[in-house]
């Protein structure tokens, strides 16, 4: 870049790190009347006005730094910082990252005006220009940080989503005094895996459970990586002092367990859930009598 134009560059930038700090109120005011501003930064309107100093701070901040194209510059860590406080808020009101993006360029507009209004009259129409264009770009960098924190948080909020999914698609059932049941459906992975063994575990504590029953009658195949999972799972119940039963392992996980090597000599397994609470409620000294054809089962 010339050295002219660098001397040009450099003078709008300290020209709109001024703007902003002596206009730092009206600013504020003018964004607090913002619908827009108020669903993404706060809530009330007395807290957005604060909101707004904060934000006009960090953009004065970042001119001050002449970094005015830079989204990661460290005057807008204030303006995340804001965004993450009102993160559930700004959920609640189920602005899309979409609508985010396009409104946000309606608080530029009343900042223009204002900075227009406060140059001199006999400024040179070039230097004008020159300040608006800073301004326009400082204030698309905000909405770039505003878009990459939204998006974030949308991530976030899918992880966190996906997760207490898994963690209800994975109930522990209560069978009888010290006997929970696990009934897997569905496709396992890795991660729900890992979600079974948590919360199985964390299960036999809460129960005080001696026997476990992990039902797999609804699982159609599990991957060599899944099958070293659920090995691990009944080995970790046992050491939380429970007896885990495996049951309802289909021919095909069978033999991708045979084909693994995975060593079942010491995994109690039963062909289905009802066999499976037979033999545990056998193990408990429980007796199940079948008197006529009603399949009552007694204690």
């Amino acid at each position: 870049m010339p050295e002219h134009a660098e001397g040009t560059a450099a003078a709008s930038t300290r020209e709109v790190r001024d703007f902003l700090r002596r206009r730092r109120e009206q600013i504020a005011q003018r964004w607090a009347d913002e619908p827009l501003f108020r669903a993404v930064f706060t809530v009330s309107r007395d807290e957005a006005v604060e909101a707004g100093k904060a934000v006009v701070d960090a953009l004065a901040q970042v001119a001050d730094a002449a970094r005015v194209e830079d989204p990661d510059a460290a005057g807008f860590t204030t303006v995340r910082e804001q965004l993450a406080r009102m993160g559930t808020a700004r959920s609640r009101s189920g602005l899309s990252t979409a609508q985010v993006s396009s409104e946000l360029a309606a608080l530029r507009p009343p900042v223009e005006n204002l900075l227009v209004a406060d140059l001199p009259e006999d400024a040179p129409a070039e230097h004008v220009r020159d300040c608006v264009t800073t301004l326009s770009v400082l204030m698309g960098t905000l909405r770039v940080v505003v878009m990459q924190t939204a998006l974030s948080e949308g991530q976030a909020l899918i992880d966190r989503q996906r997760l207490q999914l898994l963690e209800v698609a994975t109930p522990v059932i209560k069978l009888w005094d010290g006997i929970v049941a696990v009934p897997l459906i569905g496709t396992l992975d890795s991660e729900r895996s890992q979600v079974v063994m948590e919360t199985l575990l964390e299960s036999i504590v809460e129960q005080q459970a001696r026997y476990a029953i992990l039902d797999i009658t609804g699982v159609p195949t599990v991957d060599s990586l899944v099958a070293q999972h659920l090995m691990k799972t009944v080995a970790a119940a046992r050491l939380m002092g429970a007896e885990c039963i495996v049951s309802g392992i289909r021919p095909a996980i069978a033999q991708t367990m045979v084909h693994l090597g995975l060593d079942l000599g010491t995994v109690v397994t039963r062909a289905s859930l009802a066999d499976a609470l037979g033999y545990v409620l056998h193990q408990l000294g429980v007796g199940i009598v079948t008197p006529g054809t009603n399949g009552a089962v007694a204690r």
